[in-house]
């Protein structure tokens, strides 16, 4: 059995291969008004054709969008246009030397080279006349304000405090990509160690230690996933391939995790909600640090993982067999109390329980046998 420094050495192992910071940890990558401003002008909207039009022709732009009546204060001079919205027209209009304001739906252009006039007093940490401009705004107003730099050929995107260069394509879909090579690595540790597992459950075997690897993977696994989601956005159409084998390799791996929590939590299944909110606000070095994970699991820290033996109450294995609804898992592990007496209870013991019937019975029979062959293969196979 690996001990639980070698679970931290190989966390760190995994660590190195490019994770990021938890979700609780300040990333404003994630922020959702950043992420919705990014998704309005990804590959694949008229937007941002408009947009490479501008920097293909090498011009630079001051683009505004939110609602023209509440930012007419900011506003001199300028043409009134409230002309549809085309990426021809954005290109052409971004000619003149003056700001653009789009609709926040994005349908009109309702003016063009207009003078934006912020309140100077607003700091700003941008040299640029445009840019300086751009980030008063946007701190100013809340509009999404979009500043292309005619000389650096760089988009940069200003949402209330926040500010973002947008990378080349070709470089977030080569960091993307590197990524999902790392999810692939995560999610075949975590298929072992599940594998694992499952072989531990049948055996009545499991100590504490089993299942903290298994929740410490099975995070590391969601949260890299969550990272390549994030990109995704950021690549729009062009991370339709992307999006694909995000969705074939992270699979259920959220479904697991939820199960293993329901299956071991110190004070049973309706800590399930809490606890994975509060796996998921975990830093880095504390997902590394088995008696934090303990904790969080419901465990006093005096437990020793190595040691402790745990039973599961089966909802992760049951949920493994087709067809199975939620509703009736639940009946099933609180009438019969846990993952043992789930395997050895007969046919009838197995109707009686409420929702499940002489045909559903029979399905959980023949679903755990052929678990548990398919396990000791897979077993046999690893070794």
């Amino acid at each position: 059995m690996q001990t639980d420094k070698g679970h931290r050495r190989d966390a760190a192992t995994q660590g190195s291969l490019g994770f990021t910071r938890s979700p609780s940890e300040h990333d404003p990558r994630q922020e959702p008004k950043l992420l919705a401003a990014l998704a309005r002008i990804a590959p694949g909207t008229e937007l941002r054709q408009g947009i490479d039009d501008i920097i293909r022709s090498k011009e630079g732009a001051l683009i505004v969008i939110g609602d023209p009546n509440a930012l007419s204060f900011l506003f001199s001079g300028g043409i009134r246009l409230d002309q549809p919205f085309t990426p021809q027209l954005l290109y052409e209009l971004a000619k003149m030397d003056g700001a653009i304001i789009i609709n926040t739906s994005l349908s009109k252009l309702v003016y063009a080279n207009v003078q934006l006039m912020p309140d100077p007093t607003i700091s700003s940490a941008e040299t640029g006349t445009r840019h300086r401009t751009a980030e008063r705004v946007a701190k100013q107003t809340k509009a999404l304000v979009i500043s292309i730099s005619q000389q650096r050929e760089t988009v940069t995107v200003f949402v209330g405090e926040r500010r973002y260069q947008l990378d080349s394509i070709a470089d977030v879909l080569a960091k993307t990509n590197q990524a999902l090579h790392t999810l692939e690595t995560y999610r075949q540790r975590l298929e072992q160690v599940l594998t694992r597992l499952t072989a531990l459950e049948f055996q009545g075997a499991v100590m504490l230690d089993d299942v903290l690897i298994v929740l410490q993977r099975a995070e590391m696994t969601a949260r890299m996933a969550g990272e390549i989601e994030r990109d995704c956005v950021e690549l729009g159409s062009e991370g339709r391939l992307i999006r694909m084998q995000l969705e074939e390799l992270l699979g259920e791996v959220p479904t697991a995790r939820a199960a293993v929590v329901d299956d071991y939590h110190a004070r049973g299944g309706e800590k399930s909600r809490e606890t994975l909110t509060r796996l998921g606000s975990l830093a880095y070095q504390e997902l590394l640090e088995f008696d934090v994970l303990a904790v969080t699991l419901g465990y006093p820290r005096s437990v020793n993982p190595l040691d402790h033996a745990v039973a599961p109450r089966g909802y992760r294995v049951l949920a493994q067999i087709p067809r199975l609804p939620e509703t009736v898992i639940g009946r099933v592990v609180t009438s019969l109390g846990g993952l043992d007496a789930i395997v050895r209870a007969s046919q009838r013991e197995l109707e009686s329980v409420d929702g499940v019937g002489t045909i559903r019975a029979r399905e959980i029979r023949e679903g755990l046998r052929r678990l548990q062959e398919h396990n000791l293969v897979d077993r046999h196979l690893q070794l």
